[in-house]
């Protein structure tokens, strides 16, 4: 049965006094919930631990040429852009079976965040802050962001992830705001359990980041990517970063651009790099603790019988998620987590969008000071994870995350999925 015709039958629908749920194992076997199919994933962190050729291109190539190139090209790793503002090209290929055909076949993926650019840029419009608090927020931002397009295409937790700096007059203001930025990127992934990796051009971004390789107000990239275009395959980054500096198979140099080649008969326009990376490179991110937890998560999902139950849109994380229509009272769905210490976490949301859902749907977290409410709009952004913020939480198990129907939107609310992450 379709949400839609649910939908129409409750409009003319009641439930009698001695009316009780039906459990699943009570209904006919066809029409019982189906559960989905293991996620598609990468075979691995990307790149991972890797020492060789690889080539970035605008567009992620159509399955025919990546097998064309992997049966006779020198290269193993490619470039892809997964997120950010700027990234200007089309990605109809880009997808989590396209990731997980690369990986099976022997390819390593580099991440690429194109995102805002060093406010002296005088090539784009959407631009760090100069203000520094303001430039590590906008960092921690993107890298949400830029996570959240990783695990969507099923890239795992122990890559890295590039942010893509083009080249940029550098001046101290700026290079205080590029740091500052790249500091609330750092931060951020390695919160999330990502690499945290800076691609520029050697005599603007890498050689500010190296400048401030040791300064305690900067938080440090894990990996640097630098285009010298010098034709030399190997990682030195000559006057731009000392060699003892990213030494622990922490780099990728980009040493040609926009050059074309043809490898099994199919030519395309790329950069050529040189990668030596690895997923210890730096020390690796810290330990991070997270926690998803589903409506169909056993003992730890509890609504009234108000919720009903949909499988309705492909968007759903899981199964199925619980719906209810917006009433002036209280009723409560809540998620419920085991958090293992008091400390900050940020409080993510996955839910389906739908037209007919709530523009205004009460997220309530139990934080240390108090019950937070925020507000979502359901109509939009769904699919993926969204965040509420960062909150302090205090340790024990206990319901954390609650969907209210305390609302005067319109439209269905909905509760599905919750992610709880120690920053």
């Amino acid at each position: 049965m379709t949400e839609g015709l649910v939908r129409r039958v409750l409009d003319t629908a009641s439930l009698g006094p001695d009316a009780v749920p039906l459990s699943p194992s009570a209904l006919p076997a066809s029409t019982r919930p189906v559960a989905p199919a293991a996620p598609l994933a990468a075979t691995g962190p990307q790149p991972g631990t890797f020492l060789g050729r690889g080539f970035d291109t605008c567009t992620a190539p159509a399955q025919s040429t990546m097998n064309a190139w992997r049966a006779s090209s020198p290269y193993r790793a490619v470039g892809i852009y997964i997120s950010g503002a700027n990234r200007s090209c089309a990605q109809p290929n880009l997808t989590a079976g396209w990731v997980t055909n690369q990986t099976a076949n022997g390819w390593r993926l580099i991440p690429i965040e194109l995102g805002r650019q060093a406010p002296c840029s005088t090539r784009y419009t959407l631009l760090i802050s100069t203000d520094p608090a303001t430039a590590r927020s906008q960092g921690a931002t993107a890298a949400t962001g830029a996570v959240n397009a990783a695990q969507a295409l099923g890239i795992p937790a122990g890559s890295a992830i590039y942010n893509d700096i083009e080249h940029y007059p550098s001046n101290p203001s700026c290079r205080a705001a590029v740091l500052s930025y790249l500091s609330g990127w750092t931060d951020r992934l390695h919160a999330l359990g990502y690499l945290a990796g800076m691609y520029s051009s050697g005599s603007s971004g890498i050689a500010d980041v190296a400048s401030a390789y040791d300064d305690p107000a900067y938080s440090r990239v894990d990996h640097i990517w630098f285009a010298w275009w010098n034709g030399v395959a190997d990682t030195d980054a000559g006057p731009y970063a000392p060699a003892e500096y990213w030494a622990d198979s922490q780099r990728l140099h980009q040493y040609a651009g926009d050059v074309y080649e043809t490898w099994g008969g199919v030519q395309i326009r790329i950069d050529r790099n040189y990668l030596d990376v690895s997923t210890d490179g730096g020390g690796g991110p810290p330990p991070v603790w997270s926690s998803v937890v589903d409506n169909g998560t056993a003992g730890r999902f509890s609504a009234s019988a108000n919720w009903g139950t949909s499988a309705y849109s492909s968007q759903r994380y899981g199964t199925d998620y619980r719906f209810a229509d917006p009433v002036l009272a209280s009723d409560v769905a809540w998620f419920r987590v085991d958090v293992p210490a008091t400390a900050s976490y940020e409080v993510s949301v996955w839910y389906p969008a739908d037209a007919g859902y709530n523009d205004s749907t009460p997220f309530v977290v139990a934080t240390t000071g108090g019950n937070r409410t925020v507000r979502v709009d359901q109509r939009f952004t769904g699919g993926r994870w969204v965040s509420l913020g960062v909150f302090a939480l205090a340790a024990g198990d206990g319901d954390r995350v609650g969907v209210s129907r305390w609302t005067s939107g319109t439209g269905y609310v909905v509760a599905d999925a919750v992610r709880v992450t120690r920053v």
